[in-house]
């Protein structure tokens, strides 16, 4: 993802975490918060060091940044979308995690055309 779509700062994900909402499924949290004034969403992603060894987390990375890329033309934009992986994830391929990824979006009414 290009720069301008990440959230890198530990204060852009404060506030998230503080003002905005949150939902989860067993493999996902996601955390949201308006951002008006932004042409676009941002992303950050969290994945802690229970979840596994480096080249574990940074899979679960990937797979997660891939996903975004593929549904980035139908994510509703003003938005930071911080996402913390929980442990099943570890164990999920790159479709379970974009279908886990897609149904968070999907119940949060994150996706435009629903």
């Amino acid at each position: 993802m290009r720069k301008e779509f990440r959230i890198k700062k530990n204060n852009d994900f404060q506030y998230a975490f503080k003002a905005g909402k949150s939902f989860a499924n067993r493999q996902l949290v996601i955390y949201y918060v308006k951002r008006e004034g932004q042409t676009h969403f941002r992303i950050g992603l969290s994945v802690g060091k229970k979840i596994g060894n480096a080249v574990t987390r940074n899979r679960i990375k990937r797979y997660l940044r891939q996903a975004f890329f593929e549904l980035q033309h139908d994510i509703a934009y003003p938005y930071d979308i911080v996402i913390i992986a929980r442990q099943p994830a570890k164990q999920m391929t790159y479709s379970e995690i974009k279908k886990s990824l897609t149904h968070l979006l999907y119940k949060e009414q994150l996706l435009k055309n629903q």
